[in-house]
């Protein structure tokens, strides 16, 4: 990919500034924005702390670039799309009776009309979570092919079937039929789930410019550089509307769905993953746009339709004039960008009242026992003592301060395996949303990503705290509401 002017390729300055601008207005917790036409890039932006060589978490992309690899195996013959998953996996299905599950396709799996709803594994914790899949018994099922169900764990198999055939991970095989030929990071990784196979629905981790190229290879229909590499019809129906999933009848990203891919606006399509990882491909306009955040417990419908509305639907065939200050009042803009830090006062009057106070809390789910805030100019910090023993949180008065969140044991390479000595970073600020209540935001910006609200109201002797957690598989000790009074 080279670099161009957004007004030589038919987009207009302003309109992506003013994109921008909507994202930090409407608070989303953004990590970049890469914009493209063509071959060219039009605007890259990574928000501080992420830069441009980090391996970011992409999530369910995962399952869009797992369906690339399906796609190799059917054009070298070493499967047919029509075939039964039961055929690869024998000895897992030992067990498995019911015939709905036994007469699972690949395709099936691929459309996401298999035979029932997505087992949630993560309350599992299954030793091998393949095994778990097809031992799971118990659960209502109906004939596969039928119904558009989510069904992560079932994308999760295809990229275990993939690594099966191949002896290698999905993600090397990938490298040799695909990466290397694209210019994606030789480091280009995926986590892993019990049982050894790669988590093929949400583990991948890599440069937002890999996605980018990724994602211009499938626009292009399989091709790069003038040679078909993936056949036309495979990428063709990957990224077509083969079954319907729009149960709520408004939402931009249940336009339709194909082998792994979503639809949205104008037929175009996308790689999505949780918490807003998305690569949005346009194919009347020629333009993708790679966005990343984590936007986990908030509607995030807004990103699609603003960039449609402000980049998607203007966007000219023809070069538009040249516009030097829109371009520098974008470059400008852009310059300082930083990740979402808690909307409020940096100050109040009650903050040397609070400094260093202890407050005694009564049982709670969070199994806080005690906490304190002690303050060091605009720089904070929350004391408490939970089940593991005590702990703390650093944070930025209208700034993120950049750490490491003290609860241990959180799953690494591993998912739900728990990690003794292992924690998470993070990026937290807190601001004083009324003159006795402050807000604390948490950010989780590791190999996982999630978001922690802890809002604490004072009154006269007495103190209460309220967590919201918004994340996949931890943070569960940080939900709920605790009470108490001063020690």
């Amino acid at each position: 990919m080279r670099y161009n002017k957004p007004e030589k390729l038919g987009i207009s300055s302003d309109n992506i500034k003013k994109f921008v601008g909507f994202l930090e207005e409407y608070s989303y917790a953004t990590h970049d924005v890469i914009i493209a036409r063509g071959d060219s890039v039009i605007f890259e932006k990574y928000w501080e702390p992420f830069v441009r060589d980090d391996f970011h978490r992409m999530y369910s992309c995962s399952k869009s670039i797992v369906s690339l690899a399906i796609g190799f195996l059917e054009q070298d013959n070493l499967i047919k799309l029509d075939d039964k998953i039961i055929n690869y996996f024998p000895d897992e299905f030992i067990d498995q009776r019911d015939e709905n599950i036994r007469n699972l396709t690949i395709r099936n799996m691929l459309m996401m009309c298999t035979s029932r709803k997505c087992p949630n594994w993560f309350n599992a914790k299954p030793d091998d979570r393949v095994k778990y899949y097809f031992e799971n018994n118990g659960v209502s099922t109906h004939p596969s092919g039928m119904m558009f169900y989510y069904d992560s764990t079932g994308s999760f198999v295809l990229g275990a079937l993939v690594e099966r055939i191949t002896g290698m991970t999905f993600m090397e095989y990938l490298h040799t039929k695909l990466f290397q030929k694209l210019g994606v990071s030789r480091d280009a990784y995926c986590l892993k789930c019990p049982g050894g196979h790669s988590w093929g629905d949400s583990g991948v981790l890599m440069k937002p410019m890999d996605l980018l190229l990724i994602a211009r290879f499938v626009l292009n229909k399989g091709q790069w550089n003038g040679e078909q590499i993936l056949n036309e019809e495979y990428v063709t129906k990957a990224t077509s509307k083969l079954v319907d999933n729009d149960y709520i009848g408004s939402d931009p990203t249940t336009k339709g769905y194909g082998y792994q891919f979503r639809l949205t606006y104008r037929n175009s399509f996308f790689f999505s993953g949780m918490g807003s990882q998305y690569a949005i491909c346009v194919p009347d306009k020629d333009i993708i746009m790679v966005y990343n955040g984590d936007n986990q417990g908030k509607d995030d419908s807004m990103i699609f339709n603003k960039f449609f509305e402000l980049i998607v639907e203007p966007a000219t065939e023809e070069a538009l004039p040249e516009n030097p200050v829109a371009e520098k009042l974008l470059q400008e803009y852009a310059t300082d960008l930083k990740l979402l830090i808690a909307k409020g006062n940096v100050d109040s009057e009650f903050k040397k009242e609070s400094n260093h106070v202890t407050y005694k809390m009564l049982e709670n789910p969070m199994g806080i026992r005690e906490f304190s805030l002690q303050f060091d100019g605009n720089n904070g910090t929350f004391a408490y003592v939970n089940e593991q023993g005590k702990k703390k949180i650093s944070f930025g008065m209208g700034y993120n301060e950049i750490g490491l969140f003290p609860q241990e044991g959180y799953s690494d390479e591993v998912g739900t395996i728990k990690t003794t000595g292992h924690y998470y970073r993070c990026a937290a600020s807190a601001s004083w949303v009324e003159p006795q209540k402050i807000r604390i935001l948490v950010q989780i910006i590791d190999k996982y990503f999630g978001n922690l609200s802890i809002t604490i109201s004072f009154q006269e002797n007495k103190a209460m705290i309220h967590m919201v957690k918004a994340a996949e598989d931890f943070l569960n000790e940080y939900d709920g509401d605790a009470y108490g009074f001063k020690k």
